[in-house]
């Protein structure tokens, strides 16, 4: 589930690779991945990209004459990988972009449903894409997310995870932040204090640039994640056992000690969730 600490690292390890060579022949695509067709993926051949830049969850890459951006969004399953000339990469990759000199860029995507997203679109088209976008994670300031708490009652959970409101968490680091802020990912965005908010802001801050240093070292999920998936274990700061609350489509880690005052929040498939 890539978010802004695995897609940063990503576009730092992608900026200088991509720009190196001319596009050689991009595509073929998934038809399910691709989602405009006008211009076409074979738009990008001759050209050259100008690196990588990032918005919240996707990457884009403008090709350098200013004419065309390249945009890709994983979603929860995608996968991006440079691969050197001669690597082995996927037969049928979800899109393929060969540079010349015989390096490739590849999307793969696991499992049967097909979310991950590739558009190619002029630039003031590719702005649009994401307008709807609230501040970057790792730039707003800590009156700015007092104002966006104030403005919206709801759960800090899904309220973090809310692109339109902060671009760039999702369903773990959500989970990583509020138990480094020491609140319940059920505490309403409305009635928390001054000195929560500033709890909050610092594990935004923290949380996110710790996940992007162990990214870039290559880190892998068991070593980044101190409380996502890690049910039954033992909190790192107190030891309690990590609980969890289930939803259809996703689930909730949390320390009860650290969290909620030691009480174990209800699974929501089951019960009605204890407040």
């Amino acid at each position: 589930m890539p978010e802004l600490p695995e897609m940063e690292a990503l576009r730092r390890a992608l900026r200088e690779p991509v720009r190196a060579f001319p596009i050689a022949r991009a595509g073929p695509a998934h038809i399910a991945t691709l989602k405009t067709y006008d211009p076409p993926l074979a738009a990008l051949d001759g050209r050259r990209f100008a690196g990588v830049e990032r918005r919240g969850k996707r990457l884009f890459f403008p090709t350098d004459d200013g004419e065309l951006v390249l945009v890709v969004h994983l979603m929860t399953a995608g996968r991006l990988r440079w691969l050197r000339p001669g690597e082995d990469g996927p037969k049928t990759p979800a899109l393929r972009v060969l540079f010349e000199g015989g390096a490739q860029l590849v999307l793969t995507e696991a499992g049967a449903k097909k979310r991950a997203g590739v558009w190619l679109l002029e630039p003031e088209a590719a702005e649009a894409e994401v307008a709807h976008l609230g501040p970057d994670a790792l730039a707003v300031a800590r009156d700015q997310l007092a104002e966006l708490l104030k403005a919206d009652s709801r759960r800090l959970h899904p309220l973090l995870r809310d692109q339109r409101r902060l671009a760039g968490i999702g369903r773990a680091w959500s989970n990583e932040i509020l138990h480094a802020a020491r609140l319940s990912p059920f505490a309403l965005s409305t009635q928390i204090g001054d000195d929560e908010v500033d709890r909050l802001y610092t594990a935004i801050q923290n949380e996110l640039r710790r996940g992007l240093e162990l990214r870039e070292r290559g880190a892998s999920d068991k070593k980044t994640y101190r409380i996502h998936d890690r049910l039954g274990q033992p909190c790192h700061l107190c030891g309690a056992p990590i609980a969890r609350v289930d939803f259809e489509e996703h689930t909730i880690y949390y320390c009860p000690a650290c969290q909620t005052g030691g009480r174990v929040l209800k699974d929501r498939r089951l019960s009605r969730l204890l407040r």
